[in-house]
């Protein structure tokens, strides 16, 4: 059965810059789903965390997958867990200063130095719950947990669940523009060409061990990694952590504020990726000259072996001393013969033409003495003709 058609992102005529966000604790300053969605089911954030752990440890069970099996065992007989539910649970979730100005602010500067800036959420965090806050339509793709629906539109078992390993998988996509998550074209070789996004244009902002995968993979391959705090306690011990096994690049307080250190960070790495799009354009241009004139090179230097097979061949099988006249002339033009060819223009003694040709003619003999001089070989042409040019000396 052929494989479903899926819609992709074409790469633009300008750089496209990719920032990548975490949420809880990276735009919101705690999880989505301690801001009423918790409480609402008897519970506090800490003991909820608590029991989810607890129960993920006891059952070697994926900590998402462990959250996500609570949300709905808890919800039963007190909320009813749909995505319209979770998306009003979503428009609760506080935001840190200036992220909801933040995405218009960023796309505009980019566009004044011709860079597109794209979004996305790469989050452990619930999609649907993500889907109901303010900023959800200023990302091109949400890649988070989320649920299976039954006819009823009820929460009845996890669709994907995004944890700190599998979330790099969603920079490969972004990279390629190959967005949808059953999409195989992800795993498809693309050439430096016609990558959309390369790596060294993306940015991950996180704040967590969570994030620490997707920081080293970005970091690893020329992209920028931002490990960010919360500003009003205003602890760095995870970033100081993280910097210090190479895990980010910079650190910054998480406020998204016109003039912020993060705005003032992300508005210099949209200006360098402005000067290394130009130098990487050049590059791509050189290597491309190079690689058609080395193309050509070979092409000529495969046509030039086409031609002396082709004059080999027509000597052995002349059948008029004019015609092996014309022949010797035009290989007394080539210099460079392999082993190989050596040999093949040595057994054209076969035919009587060239044999009657060594033996009487001066310039025929002074080709093949030039021709044998140039091998140690002793295979039988080459001592025959040898013994031929001897019988003249």
């Amino acid at each position: 059965m052929p494989n479903k058609s899926y819609e992709r992102k074409p790469k633009e005529k300008i750089p496209v810059l990719a920032i990548c966000y975490d949420f809880d604790k990276t735009l919101s300053p705690d999880d989505m789903q301690a801001q009423g969605y918790i409480q609402s089911v008897g519970y506090n954030p800490k003991d909820f965390w608590k029991e989810t752990n607890s129960c993920a440890e006891k059952n070697d069970m994926d900590n998402n997958l462990s959250w996500m099996y609570h949300m709905i065992y808890f919800a039963e007989g007190k909320v009813v867990v749909n995505k319209e539910n979770l998306r009003t649970y979503g428009s609760k979730v506080q935001l840190f200063d200036g992220v909801e100005t933040w995405f218009d602010r960023i796309n505009e500067f980019g566009k004044s130095h011709n860079v597109k800036v794209e979004h996305y959420v790469i989050s452990s965090g619930l999609k649907e719950m993500i889907e109901g806050t303010k900023i959800a339509n200023v990302f091109e793709k949400i890649y988070a947990s989320s649920f299976f629906y039954n006819e009823r539109g009820a929460a009845k078992w996890p669709a994907q669940v995004v944890n700190y390993t599998n979330k790099t998988q969603f920079l490969f996509r972004i990279e390629k523009g190959v967005l949808d998550i059953n999409d195989s074209g992800v795993n498809d070789y693309f050439s430096p060409e016609k990558v959309r996004i390369p790596f060294r244009n993306i940015v991950y902002i996180g704040d967590s061990d969570t994030d620490i995968p997707c920081m080293k993979l970005v970091n690893s391959l020329g992209g920028h990694s931002i490990g960010v705090y919360n500003p009003e306690t205003g602890d760095k011990e995870k970033v100081y952590n993280m910097i210090d096994t190479h895990r980010i690049k910079y650190f910054a307080p998480a406020n998204y504020s016109d003039g912020s250190k993060l705005d003032k960070l992300v508005k210099n790495i949209i200006l360098k990726t402005k000067e290394n799009e130009k130098l990487e354009d050049q590059f791509i241009r050189c290597q491309n000259e190079a690689k058609q004139q080395l193309k050509k090179k070979l092409e000529e230097e495969q046509e030039q072996e086409n031609r002396k097979n082709q004059l080999i061949y027509s000597l052995m099988t002349s059948h008029s001393f004019a015609m092996t006249y014309t022949i010797i002339y035009q290989l007394w033009a080539i210099n460079d013969w392999s082993e190989k060819q050596i040999e093949m223009l040595c057994s054209a003694i076969r035919n009587p033409q060239v044999r009657i040709l060594i033996t009487e003619d001066n310039e025929v003999r002074a080709f093949f003495s030039k021709i044998v001089a140039g091998t140690t070989a002793t295979s039988y042409f080459i001592k025959k003709i040898r013994r031929f040019l001897a019988m003249r000396t």
